[in-house]
């Protein structure tokens, strides 16, 4: 009788036990930063930009990008690592050039990336949050919205949660950046930093500021940006964002605007 009491109390202590609790949802989109947090084992984060449009204008030319359904998918494998791949369908850039008017466009497909992101330090975003995210970039699109050239570079996300309504973020990154004339790779380093702030419930607002180093051969510069954007979280596995960015020096392409959905699975 005492084994089967025993017995019994077991299976009414491991009914009674609840699961554990499933991580929030933290897509990386929108942002200049990547957030440290990773995403729970067995689940798919999908994250696209539905539309992102650039604007660089230099004294002698003026370029519009356009990336449709520039898309990142995150494969949660163990509660502190997860796979991802990125790739962007189509891209459309017109160039003119102001001296003559001439005006050249190109429709293409993007690079694939394809990286792992690995928690050093509370994997679930909480309190201080480290992780490290290497990416290799592989050549498969045009030439024009792609590189032609392998790349590859490393993150290290790090993310302060103050409490519920503040979040700190910095991410340090170093690249090895394809060749402006495609013809090899040079050192690419940057920094982001900048804080979320929850306005409510399921809205919040970011602002952040980058900069970055491109030792490129044949033009090296140095930019610096600033980025604003809203999120908006509906149900905890659905999130809709906006984001603009603009560029504080002649380096940096004078404006970027980007909207996108992300959904976990």
């Amino acid at each position: 009788m005492r084994r089967i009491a025993a017995a019994g109390g077991v299976a009414l202590t491991v009914v009674a036990t609840p699961a554990l609790a499933q991580r929030s949802y933290c897509p990386e989109r929108p942002g200049l930063d990547t957030p440290a947090c990773i995403i729970d084992r067995g689940k798919v984060s999908v994250e696209t930009g539905v539309v992102d449009w650039t604007l660089d204008r230099q004294p002698d030319s003026r370029t519009d990008t356009v990336l449709i359904a520039d898309t990142l998918v995150r494969v949660g494998i163990t509660d502190r690592i997860e796979a991802r791949i990125g790739w962007t369908p189509f891209g459309h850039e017109r160039q003119r050039d102001r001296q003559t008017g001439q005006i050249d466009r190109f429709d293409e497909s993007g690079d694939v990336s394809l990286g792992f992101k690995a928690g050093l330090l509370h994997p679930d975003g909480k309190g201080l949050a480290v992780a490290v995210l290497p990416f290799v970039t592989l050549p498969v699109g045009g030439s024009t919205i792609g590189s032609r050239v392998a790349g590859g570079g490393v993150l290290l996300p790090v993310t302060y949660r103050l409490n519920d309504t503040v979040q700190l973020d910095a991410t340090p990154e170093i690249d090895a950046q394809p060749d402006e004339e495609r013809a090899g790779r040079h050192l690419r380093y940057s920094s982001a930093g900048g804080t979320t702030i929850k306005l409510n419930k399921t809205v919040a607002l970011s602002l952040e500021a980058q900069v970055i180093r491109d030792e490129d051969p044949d033009d090296s510069a140095t930019q610096w940006l600033s980025a604003a954007s809203l999120t908006w979280r509906p149900k905890k596995d659905w999130q809709f964002d906006v984001q603009s960015t603009f560029g504080l020096n002649g380096a940096a392409p004078d404006m970027e605007l980007a909207a996108g959905i992300s959904r976990r699975f």
